[in-house]
């Protein structure tokens, strides 16, 4: 599907044109020893730096390195890689949108923040990280998607995720689907991204070159993202992977690699529930799969585009030289591997994000093999600023990670320990999950600890996870899983997460009154309710029947 039309390179023009001004610019590339990271503060005679943010949504972090890399062009996330730092283990706390938006944002672990699901975010009045620069003298602005408070998202999404351990399985997604559009001219796909990203390019140009004080810049992406599937009912479900000969182009077709998946009855049990809840244990053709897999990659690429218009803005203005830019996403895509799409996994397609810095005094051409998570945004923005960091965040700066600073400035930092953790409380999975990812293992532990099997995986062996070594290496999961409960008591978690469920459901379903048999007939999973809605209203009435405390 690659292609070389004059069109279709003008991308990678771009892309070139950006380079050769970065390797003109003093830190691009450059290895002269700049001044120490904790002398460029107010009083320092250097300006301080200008920091842009671009974050999409469902972005697989393992396109941003071999081999990942390998299937699709991604030209301007090539350029931050040559002329920044990338890392190659980082993560999602939540593998889901408002939760891990929450984490971001508030630099906590979501059983902090208590982002339950997608309609359980922080308080809109919540302190963030961009809230702290701006009272400390940065300009502060944002465009596109934010989606990290409450109150959002479809009720489908909000009651799927407290009825999880009602006694059913309902598909509540529309089979996932491709969907090619327009012609090999046609770029702006996803027009409502790229209308954010033009304003987002067209107030660096226009407005943060008059600054006189640095300034702070937020871009959110719906891309890479499914589509919304109408025929899934009420507010949609998002299966469709929609994009454009021009993208489809980008993408090596014979690259794309088909994931091995085991028989349905050899599936983790919360595995099966998932892949049920997201119409994917249905027959699927191995051009079926290439093809979702191809034009996720496509969409990616639209992505690229998008940073690429933003990093260009910088460059043509002059402000490149000066500002530290950030790619990153809120979780991963599974694209069906593990027979899903979504995300709401702790797979690596789903928990591993893309994270690259570029800019001023940050390491050129630098590949960082740590274990890293959304949460340490905060906290590497706040050093950033030379704000000072509060010590209750779950977070890390990373700037001790990222900067050329001496020796002894690296040492006297708060280091950043070697474990990531990330857990899921929300839709389509019917346990919560807990991971903890260390240097060639990931501990996945469910409910309680015991009602549900862990899974334990080397991933130095086993990329692709499909062997559970849990029992084969039990020393292994016992360390793993006491250092887990060391960091947060998981099964009270669980408990906590559960009785929330059930108190919100209750509370819904009595705010509806006569109407609550129609409503939720018709929610996203209204084909299957429909067909038994007396066996699954049952259920539910048993579930509420159960004592709260179980």
């Amino acid at each position: 599907m690659r292609g070389r039309c004059g069109e279709g390179a003008r991308t990678v023009v771009l892309a070139a044109l950006v380079l050769l001004l970065l390797a003109s610019t003093r830190w691009g590339g450059a290895k002269a020893r700049p001044a120490a990271w904790g002398h460029l503060g107010a009083g320092s005679s250097q300006r301080a730096r200008n920091v842009v943010m671009v974050m999409c949504d469902a972005f697989d972090g393992r396109l941003t390195f071999y081999p990942g890399n390998q299937t699709v062009i991604l030209p301007f996330i090539n350029l931050m890689k040559r002329y920044g730092t990338v890392f190659l283990n980082a993560y999602t706390n939540s593998p889901i949108c408002c939760p891990s938006r929450a984490a971001m944002w508030s630099g906590l672990f979501t059983h902090l923040t208590e982002s339950w699901n997608n309609f359980k975010g922080l308080d809109p009045n919540y302190t963030t990280w961009m809230d702290l620069m701006q009272k400390h003298g940065y300009h502060t602005q944002k465009y596109g998607k934010l989606d990290y408070t409450s109150g959002h998202h479809s009720v489908s999404n909000r009651v799927e995720a407290w009825t999880r351990d009602v006694d059913f399985l309902l598909r509540q997604e529309g089979r996932p689907m491709v969907n090619l559009t327009g012609n090999k001219t046609f770029m702006r796909v996803m027009e409502e991204d790229w209308q954010n990203t033009d304003k987002a390019a067209s107030w660096i140009r226009k407005e943060a070159t008059s600054f006189n004080q640095p300034f702070v810049l937020y871009l959110g992406l719906n891309l890479p993202h499914p589509y919304p599937s109408p025929s899934t009912g009420e507010n949609f479900g998002s299966s469709t992977f929609l994009t454009s000969p021009y993208w489809l182009e980008k993408v090596t077709y014979e690259a794309v690699k088909i994931p091995k998946w085991p028989p349905l009855s050899d599936m983790h049990p919360v595995d099966y529930y998932s892949s049920y809840t997201k119409n994917c244990t249905g027959q699927f053709t191995r051009k079926e799969i290439r093809d979702i897999r191809a034009f996720y990659y496509a969409m990616c690429a639209e992505t690229d585009a998008m940073l690429g218009q933003i990093i260009s803005a910088l460059s043509d203005t002059g402000l490149l030289k000066r500002t530290i830019v950030i790619f990153t996403a809120d979780h991963g895509e599974l694209a069906m591997e593990h027979q899903q799409f979504y995300k709401m996994s702790m797979y690596e397609a789903s928990s591993h994000v893309p994270l690259l810095v570029m800019g001023p005094s940050i390491k050129a051409h630098h590949n960082l093999s740590n274990v890293v998570s959304l949460v340490d945004i905060y906290p590497t923005m706040l050093d950033i600023a030379r704000i000072p960091i509060p010590q209750n965040l779950s977070g890390y700066s990373l700037i001790p990670l990222l900067a050329e600073m001496a020796e002894d400035e690296v040492s006297s930092r708060r280091l950043h320990p070697p474990w990531v953790l990330s857990e899921f409380h929300g839709c389509n999975v019917n346990s919560s999950t807990y991971m903890l990812r260390t240097d060639k293992w990931k501990y996945i532990a469910y409910s309680d600890g015991h009602s549900v099997p862990s899974q334990l995986f080397d991933l130095s062996a086993d990329p692709d996870e499909l062997t559970n070594i849990a029992t084969t290496f039990p020393e292994v999961t016992h360390f793993l899983d006491k250092k887990l409960r060391s960091i947060v008591n998981y099964p009270r978690i669980s408990a906590s997460v559960h009785k929330y469920n059930k108190k919100q459901f209750i509370n819904w379903k009595q705010s509806l009154g006569q109407n609550y048999s129609n409503v939720i007939a018709n929610l996203r999973w209204h084909q299957d309710w429909l067909k038994e809605p007396r066996k699954y209203k049952d259920a539910i009435h048993r579930w509420l029947q159960m004592n709260t405390n179980e």
